[in-house]
């Protein structure tokens, strides 16, 4: 039985970004791929992850993956294996990098144990593929045991770390001490904020590279009002009954995709199409802090208006690299059940079916679309895509001053929320939002431009270009 599993890489065309980004940077983006067509020669760039769905980086993988492929250049893409305990320790070492350390202590020498074994299956599959001088893009601490398997093999290793924390402690020390012997050896080192960098990770090697998102995928596309509220009747987030006719999305090969799942939707009412909404899409992680968001919008947002709230997150089944995922969409459940009747009636808790990963992403899109205000209230992010994908669709967005998020939000397009556990903070933002519809229809706006200018994939593509040249000898 295979322990890799490949994962077909869409080929997608470039040429649909340059109505957006512009002729200069669109025939930049050309010479580039040339030039770096000729460097590779034979060689193959090969992405390695740990799921292909759920996440915000089985979304990029996917996205960058396919213009990479669609530009010409030789692309593939790998998941590996793994059983529930190797992604126990992973997710583990995840929470410690975050600074966070849960029930189960930190991890340790009999980790490395099963973390090597099941890793030392997975680098002997992966071999039987790869090639002496192919470029090996390993996502994330699950993939970094691989490492050295790779580079004695004679492929050159890029570890990117999606994930970090602004400050240091010897809980992240730990994990990093944790990773260290593994990931010694790569070539080149991806992270996507400068505070996120081990000291032992050398400054030569190192790149920041931000993420980015794709404007034509499911997710992102344009929607109209119609669409927007025939899909979310569909998953039974709206009230109303079923729709005349089901949503209808672009799939990535340009053919049409219909919105025909419905969700599973724990709620005693629905918002009509004409309520506000505020709406928290993204995993059901302990560091997203849905609890909390469900808390603060039940203490300082309802008491003073009619607006609903919308917890979104995937289908946990579906999540194999999350373990926690079902344990935290229970107690999210337990606290609904706790609410006041007429709050809890104000509030949704959404899991969205991953059969389809592209109807899923059509799903998040119209949610997304539906609401008044977006809100990532986590209390630690490596990035928070959830956050980009808001603003590039007008809305204005309310995110912790974490991680990447502050990135992303500058002044004029958003609202920072600089300590994310202060919930009376947290609703009065929220509320000013809701309350100041001219400001924040400027602030949405705002925001789509910021994106534009900053997070879209062509940059993304260029920067990756840059590093794969060095570290092929280019």
């Amino acid at each position: 039985m295979s322990v890799l599993r490949e994962v077909a890489v869409p080929r997608l065309a470039a040429a649909e970004l340059e109505p957006i980004i512009g002729p200069g940077r669109y025939t930049r983006l050309l010479a580039v791929a040339t030039m770096l067509r000729e460097r590779l020669g034979r060689r193959t760039i090969w992405n390695v992850s740990s799921t292909a769905v759920g996440g915000g980086v089985a979304e990029m993988v996917r996205v960058l993956a396919g213009y990479t492929a669609g530009l010409g250049i030789a692309v593939r893409w790998t998941v590996i294996g793994g059983d529930p305990d190797f992604f126990a320790i992973t997710k583990r070492v995840h929470n410690q990098i975050h600074g966070q350390i849960g029930s189960a202590g930190p991890v340790g020498p009999a980790d490395a144990g099963h973390y090597e074994r099941v890793l030392a299956a997975d680098a002997k599959e992966l071999l039987r593929m790869v090639r002496p001088g192919d470029v090996v893009l390993l996502h994330d601490p699950q993939t970094a045991g691989l490492t050295p398997a790779l580079v004695l093999a004679g492929t050159r290793v890029v570890w990117r770390c999606h994930i970090g924390a602004d400050q240091q402690n010897d809980v992240t020390r730990a994990a990093w001490d944790f990773l260290r012997p593994y990931l010694a050896p790569a070539n080149a080192y991806v992270f996507t904020r400068r505070q996120y960098v081990p000291v032992w990770v050398p400054e030569a090697l190192t790149r920041i590279i931000r993420p980015s998102i794709d404007p034509y995928s499911a997710k992102n596309e344009e929607l109209s009002t119609e669409t927007v509220a025939a899909i979310l009747a569909t998953i039974g987030v709206l009230g109303g009954g079923p729709p005349p006719a089901p949503g209808r999305f672009t799939r990535h090969d340009r053919t049409t995709g219909e919105v025909t799942r419905a969700a599973s939707v724990t709620a005693e009412a629905r918002p009509g199409p004409g309520d506000r909404v505020v709406v928290q899409v993204s995993r059901w992680d302990r560091l997203k802090d849905m609890p909390g968001v469900m808390r603060g919008f039940a203490e300082h947002v309802a008491p003073g208006g009619d607006a609903f709230l919308i917890l979104a997150g995937p289908e946990v089944s579906g999540v194999a690299d999350d373990p926690e995922g079902g344990q935290v969409l229970a107690e999210c459940v337990a606290r609904w059940r706790a609410l006041p009747a007429a709050t809890r009636a104000r509030v949704l808790l959404v899991t969205l079916p991953l059969d389809d990963i592209e109807e899923n992403a059509a799903m998040i899109n119209a949610i997304q679309r539906h609401a008044s205000v977006i809100v990532q209230k986590s209390l630690a992010e490596g990035f928070g895509l959830t956050v980009a994908e808001g603003m590039w669709k007008g809305r204005p967005v309310v995110g912790s001053a974490v991680g990447g998020i502050q990135d992303q939000i500058t002044e004029g397009t958003g609202l920072l929320l600089r300590d994310p556990t202060d919930l009376a903070a947290f609703g009065s933002q929220v509320r000013w939002l809701l309350d100041h519809r001219a400001e924040a229809e400027r602030m949405g706006r705002a925001a789509q431009e910021h994106v534009c200018e900053h997070y879209l994939a062509d940059r993304h593509l260029l920067q990756y270009a840059d590093l794969f040249t060095e570290v092929i000898g280019g």
